[in-house]
């Protein structure tokens, strides 16, 4: 697992990557506030219900939550599940909405 700031991947988004990005927080935390990463909570990860991003495994996948500590877990999990190339947003959600606000 690799770690990616924020500002890094605003910037990234900015510049209009295609990005694989998921988002283990719960629905309702998703409905507050995202980034349009695909929703996967992190319970369904521990349980291996990964099927709409199985064919990844060899790409890059930037995995974020609220404040860094599940999507952590997610990535740890997903790298024991064969996914090579997990990056951590560092910090999460709270650090975008501290250091880029709730805009897109």
């Amino acid at each position: 697992m690799q770690i990616i700031t924020v500002e890094e991947l605003k910037a990234r988004l900015d510049a209009g990557e295609q990005l694989n990005i998921v988002d283990v927080r719960e629905p309702y935390e998703h409905e507050e506030f995202n980034i349009g990463g695909k929703l996967i909570p992190l319970g369904n990860i521990r349980n291996m219900e990964t099927d709409e991003i199985d064919d990844l495994k060899d790409q890059e996948l930037i995995v974020y939550c609220r404040s860094g500590n599940r999507s952590g877990q997610a990535c740890m999990i997903l790298e024991s599940m064969g996914f090579t190339n997990t990056k951590n947003v560092s910090g999460g959600m709270l650090a975008w909405i501290d250091k880029i606000g709730t805009g897109k």
